[in-house]
């Protein structure tokens, strides 16, 4: 699994200054994607447990509020593991940082894999330009759809919960 970029003080995914990942790798090619350089699995940089390491450290300060993956596709077969990994060694070192993930898949198609996960808020849902709004907080298109990702698996259910804040 490869990933294509580090941002080490991230402002524009997720709330506060974050650290964010983009990981390599997507087949679901939403036209209009800004991120379409990065479909390819094979491109960027292996993900490995130094580069795990890495993250951690860089959001040690305590103006990082958390962790932003996104992608590519952070959730497709061949990334969940070491997304999953990630999440978790994240949340062991910072349990009160948030981790927020971007995914091209609906949460309904998902839940399963990622259900035990410290995931706190998820962005769901394929980028679709004919909805895209500038506008919108946290996605792009009105599609899509941001889920209080720890409320949502309180309900047994999994009916989505949206995040307000």
């Amino acid at each position: 699994m490869n990933y294509s970029q580090i941002r080490k003080m991230d402002i524009s995914d997720g709330p506060g200054c974050r650290v964010a990942i983009y990981f390599s790798g997507c087949d679901l090619y939403c036209k209009g994607c800004h991120n379409y350089t990065i479909w390819d699995f094979n491109s960027g940089k292996e993900f490995t447990d130094e580069t795990i390491s890495k993250i951690i450290e860089l959001a040690k300060p305590d103006y990082i509020v958390g962790l932003s993956i996104l992608g590519g596709e952070p959730l497709h077969d061949k990334n969940i593991n070491g997304t999953l990994r990630l999440i978790e060694k994240f949340k062991e070192v910072y349990p009160n940082k948030t981790v927020w993930v971007w995914t091209g898949y609906l949460l309904e198609d998902v839940i399963n894999k990622i259900k035990d996960s410290s995931i706190d808020v998820l962005i769901d849902g394929k980028f679709d330009i004919d909805l895209f709004d500038p506008k919108l907080r946290y996605k792009g298109s009105s599609n899509q759809r941001v889920i209080d990702f720890k409320a949502t698996i309180k309900n047994k259910k999994f009916k989505p919960v949206l995040y307000t804040k």
